[in-house]
């Protein structure tokens, strides 16, 4: 007799950036996410199992990287060294043992009495040097450098240091504002302070050793020059000369932070035994990934910011967690221009990294945030859609799960320490909750823009969101008794609340429950 062969367990793991979020009086004391019509999302919760998460410890407002690193599985504590090598190997520079690198934002100064800006990258904000002073007087105006940053870090790329030759400068243009930075050579260290001040109206900082260690006293000195030649060769660019000329802020300065190594760690696949890929077009998300030995994908359209195309990002997940029925997609290298093949047989785990939503926190646009969430909510259900055809081989088993990295409050314009709801179900009792398979396939795969806010939409929109959710007679169809997702209904889950360090194994547990 022939034992039939069981159906490949595959998970869609869907990571929606700055997804928590407190209530709000102008959304009648809901959040954002309770407050969106969002029937996908709220169908994983009923058909799974649900819990309240802190990324990596309760009370505790943490970054993208180290919030990632936890819910992976890596102690933040034990492998972090700095998100510089992040953004850099996310941005296609290949970092070496000993490499040094930094997440970069770019500065404008002022050159008499005119007002100029620059990048920062906390904020994905322009921001304010005066030249005289040397004091950085504001951090917020435009995010967009996509035109003029690409230019800038070619001209930046191989330059070379006059009092230091033997060592390598690689710049890299990122996303949006960011840009990576790495120092390739002998004696360097990871620890040492930024020049970023990181408030407004302080003062440009110089590198500092953090240790009294020789290579860290070097490496100061290494970063101060090197940021005095950056500034030296910006402001010669004809680029500056003819924003200048138009009357528009010239870049001739960049703040340097995050500084880090590249991090030494088991991979993924060797520490979970599963064979993961990434679709994230924010750099620093994706060199992380490369850090762990994750694939990286790369998905036409896909920007990380509120230009993204989602149906683009779902695609290519379900065809690698269908692989070989759909061609494996191409995966991203550092360092190279080519393109390699992704895994002929696919991949067991699936990572959907979704951006807009922490933007739209940090851009204190709770009207925004909920499109986006109902953008994401529309996204999944296509996502769903592509698997269902796969899964109805008979080849797969799929479980879908979806949690946020930290919470971007619309009211603090920053990541905080409020948990973030957890969900996960089979993609079978996800479809039972949702409508059934006919309703499942019935769903456009056409691609769609993330909705846009016109100025003052704001208060009018106020009053109409949630309502259509609210109207719903939500129940639970499988796990537990949990029917939506929201930061209030994943407290009443079977999980309870957890740290992030225990998300991956609890994933692993519902597979082997459900195999």
């Amino acid at each position: 007799m022939v034992t039939p062969q069981q159906p490949k367990r595959r998970v869609a793991f869907i990571l929606i950036d700055g997804l928590g979020d407190v209530s709000l009086p102008r959304l009648g004391y809901k959040t954002p996410l309770q407050a969106a019509n969002v029937p996908n999302l709220d169908a994983i919760a009923s058909g799974g199992v649900n819990g309240l998460m802190d990324p990596v410890e309760v009370g505790l407002g943490c970054g993208s990287d180290t919030a990632h690193l936890s819910l992976l599985g890596y102690d933040p504590r034990v492998y972090y060294r700095g998100r510089g090598a992040f953004e850099s190997m996310g941005a296609g520079l290949a970092m070496s043992s000993g490499d040094i690198a930094f997440k970069v934002s770019v500065c404008v100064c002022v050159c008499t009495l005119t007002t100029f800006e620059r990048f920062n990258l906390i904020l994905s904000n322009f921001a304010t040097l005066d030249e005289k002073t040397g004091i950085v007087t504001s951090r917020r105006a435009d995010r967009h450098f996509e035109e003029e940053g690409p230019i800038l870090c070619a001209a930046l790329d191989g330059m070379r240091l006059p009092s230091f030759p033997e060592y390598e400068i690689r710049v890299r243009y990122a996303t949006e504002h960011r840009c990576g930075v790495v120092v390739k050579g002998p004696k360097l260290s990871g620890n040492i302070s930024a020049t970023d001040p990181l408030k407004d109206n302080r003062l440009l900082l110089q590198a500092e050793a953090l240790d009294s260690t020789d290579e860290a006293r070097h490496t100061a000195a290494v970063v101060n020059e090197l940021s005095r030649e950056i500034s030296r060769i910006l402001v010669s660019h004809p680029l500056n000369a003819k924003r200048a000329a138009e009357g528009k802020n010239i870049a001739n300065v960049v703040l340097l932070r995050g500084c880090g190594i590249r991090i030494e760690v088991p991979s993924f696949q060797d520490k979970h035994g599963l064979w993961a890929c990434m679709v994230a077009p924010t750099k620093i998300i994706a060199g992380l990934g490369l850090s762990l030995d994750i694939d990286i994908l790369e998905a036409p359209g896909a920007t990380g910011d509120y230009r993204t195309l989602l149906t683009s990002k779902a695609t290519v997940i379900a065809n690698a967690l269908s692989a070989p029925l759909a061609p494996s997609p191409s995966v991203f290298v550092p360092g190279e221009d080519e393109r390699k093949p992704g895994r002929p047989d696919g991949y067991d785990f699936g990572f959907l990294h979704i951006k807009a939503i922490d933007d739209a926190g940090h851009d204190k646009a709770s009207i925004l945030k909920v499109k986006a969430l109902e953008a994401v909510d529309r996204t999944i259900g296509q996502l769903a859609k592509l698997l269902l055809q796969a899964e109805s081989t008979g080849k797969f088993q799929y479980f879908i799960c979806v949690t946020g990295d930290h919470s971007t409050p619309v009211e603090y314009g920053d990541h905080s320490f409020e948990p973030v709801p957890f969900s996960m179900c089979r993609l079978r009792d996800f479809v039972g909750a949702v409508g059934g398979e006919s309703f499942i396939m019935e769903t456009s795969l056409d691609p769609f823009p993330i909705p846009t806010v016109e100025a003052g939409e704001d208060l009018v929109e106020a009053e109409k969101v949630g309502k259509e959710r609210s109207s719903k007679q939500l129940k639970a169809f499988s796990g537990d008794s949990v029917c939506e997702l929201s930061e209030i209904a994943a407290a009443r889950g079977c999980l309870g609340r957890f740290p992030g360090g225990q998300m991956m194994g609890i994933i692993k547990a519902f597979l082997e429950l459900n195999a």
